[in-house]
């Protein structure tokens, strides 16, 4: 069953056996760069824009995919695979560019020399069996290994080793002790199956390398939340999320239903075709009815996954399902814009999303089951909604939904509202049996600050039980915020605790040694723990590794500003201005980018320009009292009274019992109104 399914055919070399596109001197023009695809005997070659800019051949040495689509990669020096920018449609026989819409530059960490289209990295892990990254960052080599070139048995049953042992054993008893030799996925908990196929089939970061199956994913891996960026509010797929995010949103994760109970373990297909595959559990004569569904039988409309399983397409032509299993909500598409699956098929102009949640009302009834959706909650959330604190607060706290969704609504308490009622929700979060919901607390304190030393000596005491949280992807995140915040108790438990905690971090990131993002983890570590001479060496590689790329710069430039070396850091932050309006250009509605910016050029002394990029994060996210504090004070350095009182009335608005604040607009208001003093 597995030979010559997805896993199977998930890599392999590119022979005459494994290779499906046309190599047969054809050529294909993207922004004025041809690509010319030859083949001679059994090797292919792709001829196009280089690293260098130049047009340069590449010999095609891996095959990825196989249906719907089939992507090539090259090896470039010292063992860096990068995915070539060609792109085989296995159902239409064409070569096309995954982003047809947008040339990229050698420079641009898109362009497929670049970081994001680095195999090694964003794909190998989940295309061999048994990966070893061994990235060696002296001489920038990597020298990788795996044991198969595909999925295979191993990288879901784990060693096979003494299952093959037993197997050819000549004995006529079998040793009950070793039991089949395999992990064991199977039993009445779910959790262990799901978490054998979640590395590999969901939007995560690394924690720790060397998962195998049956380890705890939180031990490995830090599940993305219903971020904006990724999902829609209402918790849709948006973004390549890969399936198990969307899963655990969904009543089936929560009833203990697994990948298996729909799919083949071992050929990946569904176990039935149609609506049988849903009729396994669900009553066929209550829903595989017209009077469920409102459509003919037989017809698109009366398929399940239709309604409940909407698809995305990703990558041009691969379309995917959204494994939330959600009830389709038309009106959600008129209050938030989020898609629905009503008017994937309609598409008429008359047949809108307030046709479809009219008719939705017709058929089902004035009431949703699952009213007020979490999406209005995060929505607003998302948005800094004043009101919507108490619903979010609330939200933690409900049963009915996915522990990704009570996490979601921690992370934005913890970010968005600075109250003392979302403060003490965030605090006891910490406390969840949730890793998702610990985990997500932990936002609220980045770059905290306590108001007393009582409440430091709480939070120190709050913060240090979790170094010896069950799950590591917790207690590193722990380890990583009390390493810059010395509010622990000063005790040798916790100081064992912590140095064991944050080894397992730094561990973590040199498992991704190649990624310029954990040397600028490193760097700011080192800051923190007061080496200088590391913390500079690991930023100084975070450049080498992604020149081009905005960050580390800045975080250089703040390290060389307290040693006084001032003309280095000019230097620095100059560069760190160019790559960020590049960025800020490339993605306008990107606040943050916005904000990043404008505190730059507020530090080059460029200030007109910083109010400019300040207003605008400010206009991108109204909501957001960091923005609207960072242009209140740089109007009142600027001794614009009238604007800097504004602003500060703005932000009294956004946190009326924020003391700081209301002692800002009070000292902007005497200001600006001097007559009135």
């Amino acid at each position: 069953e597995w030979k010559g399914s997805d896993h199977d055919l998930a890599m392999n070399p590119a022979t005459p056996e494994f290779v499906l596109g046309d190599f047969d001197n054809t050529e294909l023009e993207h922004f004025g760069i041809t690509s010319s695809m030859t083949r001679e005997g059994d090797k292919y070659y792709v001829t196009t824009q280089g690293p260098d800019g130049k047009r340069t051949r590449f010999e095609v040495k891996y095959v990825i995919g196989v249906r719907p689509l089939q992507q090539y990669l090259a090896e470039l020096a010292r063992g860096r695979i990068q995915v070539l920018p060609l792109t085989w449609d296995t159902e239409m026989k064409r070569w096309y560019y995954v982003s047809p819409d947008e040339p990229f530059g050698p420079d641009d960490p898109l362009h497929w020399t670049g970081s994001a289209q680095n195999w090694n990295h964003m794909c190998a892990e989940c295309h061999t069996t048994n990966w070893a990254k061994n990235y060696d960052v002296a001489s920038d080599a990597h020298n990788f290994s795996f044991s198969e070139m595909r999925v295979s048995c191993e990288a879901c049953h784990g060693p096979g080793s003494i299952h093959l042992e037993l197997a050819n054993s000549h004995s006529l008893f079998w040793d009950r002790r070793y039991g089949y030799g395999l992990a064991k996925l199977k039993g009445k908990d779910a959790t262990a199956q799901l978490e054998s196929c979640a590395p590999c089939h969901s939007h995560r970061r690394h924690v720790s390398p060397g998962h195998t199956p049956l380890d705890r994913f939180h031990d490995h891996y830090a599940l993305s939340l219903l971020d904006d960026h990724l999902y829609h509010p209402d918790g849709q797929i948006d973004e390549e999320v890969y399936v198990f995010g969307s899963f655990t949103q969904s009543k089936m994760y929560r009833k203990g239903v697994r990948c298996t109970d729909c799919h083949n373990p071992h050929s990946l297909k569904l176990k039935f075709e149609g609506n049988k595959l849903c009729t396994q559990c669900h009553l066929e004569a209550k829903y595989d009815v017209p009077s469920h569904h409102f459509h003919k039988m037989g017809t698109k409309g009366a398929a399940c996954v239709e309604c409940h399983m909407p698809s995305k397409t990703y990558m041009g032509v691969d379309p995917r399902r959204d494994h939330s299993l959600r009830i389709p909500r038309p009106d959600l598409t008129v209050k938030l814009g989020t898609p629905n699956a009503c008017n994937q098929c309609h598409t008429k102009p008359e047949e809108n999303s307030e046709w479809a949640a009219q008719k939705v009302e017709e058929w089902y009834g004035p009431k949703r089951r699952d009213d007020p959706h979490y999406g209005e909650i995060l929505a607003a959330g998302r948005a800094g909604k004043r009101d919507a604190e108490q619903s979010l607060i609330k939200l933690t706290r409900e049963k009915e939904v996915g522990p990704i969704v009570r996490a979601t609504a921690v992370s934005l308490l913890a970010t968005r509202y600075n109250t003392p009622e979302s403060r003490e929700v965030v605090e006891r979060a910490l406390k969840s049996k949730e890793e998702l919901v610990r985990r997500a607390a932990l936002q609220g304190f980045e770059g905290w600050a306590p108001s007393s030393e009582q409440e430091a000596s709480r939070i120190g005491k709050l913060l240090a039980e979790g170094l010896t949280d069950s799950s590591r992807g917790v207690r590193t995140e722990v380890a990583r915020i009390l390493a810059g915040l010395p509010i622990m108790p000063d005790t040798s438990q916790n100081k064992k605790a912590l140095t064991k905690a944050l080894d397992e971090y730094k561990a973590g990131l040199l498992a991704d040694s190649d990624q310029s993002g954990s040397h600028m983890s490193l760097g700011m570590l080192y800051a923190q723990q007061g080496d200088l001479k590391k913390a500079e060496a690991e930023l100084r590689t975070a450049i080498k590794l992604a020149p081009s790329a905005a960050g580390p710069r800045s975080n250089l430039a703040q390290l060389l500003e307290q040693q006084g070396r001032d003309e280095e850091v000019k230097q620095l932050r100059t560069k760190e201005a160019e790559l960020l309006a590049r960025d800020a250009k490339l993605l306008p509605e990107n606040a943050m980018l916005q904000y990043r910016l404008g505190l730059l050029y507020y530090l080059l002394g460029r200030e007109d320009e910083a109010v400019t990029a300040l207003k605008k994060a400010c206009e991108l996210e109204p909501q957001s009292a960091d923005f609207r504090l960072m242009l209140t004070l740089l109007y009142e350095k600027q001794q614009k009274w009238k604007l800097a009182w504004e602003s500060a009335a703005a932000l009294v608005r956004l946190q009326p019992n924020n003391q700081q604040f209301r002692q800002i607009y009070l000292n902007m208001h005497q200001k600006a109104n001097p007559e009135s003093n």
